[in-house]
């Protein structure tokens, strides 16, 4: 079959399977849904699913409830491993208006159109390499984290389209540190200058500026200050708070600030939370506290953030899923900052809090319809 052709007919078959589970996620969820208005709030997950990935979408009402309006086909395949590493296969651009999703089993990026009363799959491409994990989008500029597996990883970029393609970047793809760095996150800085991915495996930080035609150039690599670098996520200037798994070990897991401004810097080294396998990380909209998920044992931890981008931990368990278990993984806030969303694989659940002026976390509930292989978290 044509490429062209073989790409429509899998749109075809998505939008039916879309149709089709948004009927049956109607009737399962009917009277409890909201008012059916994704862009005035949402939480979207997928499952990962190998045979056929799908995002669940959730309405968000004015107080952070949640109810399920349905699932929708993203034309490509996950993996159904009960834990995908890695932080952002699931982003939305900043207007709320189009999703992009990562298909790790078959190498694809879906975008959806965001609407009023549901997704629309608009398009489905490969993501530049093998086993994507991570999406970073600002503007119309996109960059795709491709793990590699066993094999030497890479970023790819794209631009996104008003009608929701993605166009690769000719001479945009660049290669990681070395095969099997097992990478957890890419992620473009607030001021557009550069890209940031964290390995793992080699417990590095990679760092590229990017050209005015947004090829990355200048690879340098930076030791962690932690040991398993994961998640992070940046304030406004610039400052970007790093989660360090410590390798899993029990009541170790730290977490860490860097600035890219007149060079790599580390601002605070490993600072513990006395939890266990930190993994995701938020910060919230005032940039005064960030907030990360320990996965070893269903909690989230709080950290301050000073006005010189130093970081100070909060409270070791300022929040629960299933505590004790390995249970909570990425999380995400509302788009005025109120409200923040977690995903657990134990209760299959999505747990919710409101977020108070000093930092605390007050529950709003936990909201049902995962399934165990859900990765990714976005929310608006």
């Amino acid at each position: 079959m044509h490429p062209v052709g073989k790409l429509a007919y899998r749109l075809l078959l998505a939008a039916l399977a879309t149709a089709l589970l948004a009927v049956l996620g109607a009737i399962g969820t009917a009277g409890a849904a909201a008012d059916g208005k994704l862009r005035s709030g949402a939480v979207y997950a997928m499952t990962n699913d190998a045979a056929g990935n799908q995002v669940l979408a959730y309405s968000r009402s004015a107080d952070g409830t949640l109810a399920l309006e349905g699932a929708y086909a993203t034309g490509g395949e996950g993996t159904s491993r009960i834990r995908l590493s890695s932080q952002g296969p699931v982003v939305l651009t900043k207007d709320g208006r189009q999703l992009l999703v990562a298909n790790v089993g078959s190498s694809e990026i879906s975008v959806f159109d965001v609407r009023r009363d549901g997704l629309e799959l608009r398009s489905v491409v490969p993501s530049g390499g093998s086993t994507p994990n991570s999406i970073t989008v600002r503007g119309d500029l996109v960059y795709v984290l491709n793990n590699g597996g066993t094999g030497l990883g890479n970023v790819t970029g794209f631009h996104l389209t008003n009608d929701s393609a993605l166009v690769p970047i000719a001479g945009s793809t660049r290669p990681l540190s070395e095969a099997g760095s097992d990478p957890a996150q890419v992620s473009i800085t607030p001021d557009g200058d550069s890209l940031v991915v964290t390995e793992k495996a080699t417990n590095r930080i990679l760092t590229w500026r990017l050209t005015r035609n947004d090829e990355p150039f200048g690879r340098q690599i930076h030791d962690s200050d932690g040991e398993t670098p994961f998640g992070f996520d940046f304030t406004r200037d610039g400052t970007f708070v790093v989660t360090n798994a410590e390798e899993g070990r029990i009541g170790e897991a730290s977490a860490s600030s860097y600035t890219l401004e007149g060079g790599f810097r580390t601002i605070s080294g490993s600072v513990r939370d006395f939890r266990s396998e930190v993994c995701w990380t938020v910060i919230s909209k005032d940039q005064r506290y960030a907030y990360v998920t320990n996965f070893g044992d269903g909690t989230i931890s709080s950290y301050t953030i000073g006005s010189d981008g130093s970081i100070a931990l909060l409270e070791s368990i300022a929040a629960t899923t299933t505590f004790g278990e390995l249970s909570i993984r990425d999380a995400d806030q509302s788009k005025d900052g109120r409200y923040l969303y977690a995903i657990d694989i134990t209760s299959r659940m999505v747990h919710g809090w409101a977020i108070q002026k000093d930092g605390s976390l007050t529950s709003i509930g936990a909201f049902p319809g995962l399934p165990g292989t859900v990765a990714g978290l976005a929310a608006r």
